[in-house]
């Protein structure tokens, strides 16, 4: 369910990732993931990755940030930080927010970030770091910072977003 939201999310933002830019010093593109973005259940540090991003449209009111893994069966939601002011350009390793913005709760049921984890001998995942341009300055829809409902919260309130994606297997 968690990966379709995920589809129709990207599949309605306006001009998608084509406007806005993501990298990180942390995590290469396509590469494997780091072991100190992984869990700590899993031999990891499970550090927020460092992030920065440009290229924000016009009417952006806030950012949401989402580690997503459509590989874990039914998708799996790692990390979700939103009311993130219009203003901000990027986050520091570790995953420290400014003034204002909040944590939602992901699927481990925590409202912090929580990185890799898939199971034993699963094969590679693939981890979608997003950074999503909303015309919203919080999250208006009660339970929609939660990872069952993020995706259809961004569908709606989403301007644009860019992904970088790394892969992470045991």
């Amino acid at each position: 369910m968690n990966v379709k939201w995920l589809a129709a999310a990207a599949a309605l933002v306006p001009g998608g990732a084509v406007s806005m830019d993501l990298s990180s010093p942390d995590v290469a593109p396509g590469a494997t993931l780091p072991i100190a973005q992984v869990y700590s259940r899993c031999g990891g540090r499970n550090v927020a990755p460092a992030l920065k991003w440009s290229g924000a449209p016009a009417g952006t009111k806030s950012f949401v940030i989402t580690m997503y893994d459509p590989d874990a069966h039914g998708g799996w939601w790692h990390w979700i930080a939103y009311a993130i002011p219009p203003n901000t350009t990027g986050l520091p390793s570790g995953g420290a927010l400014p003034p204002g913005a909040r944590t939602g709760t992901n699927d481990f049921g925590a409202r912090e970030y929580d990185g890799a984890c898939p199971p034993d001998g699963s094969g590679p995942h693939h981890y979608q770091i997003t950074v999503w341009a909303v015309k919203e300055s919080t999250v208006p829809v009660e339970g929609a910072d939660e990872g069952r409902m993020i995706g259809a919260y961004l569908s709606h309130y989403a301007l644009a977003h860019a992904t970088l994606t790394a892969i992470y297997e045991r």
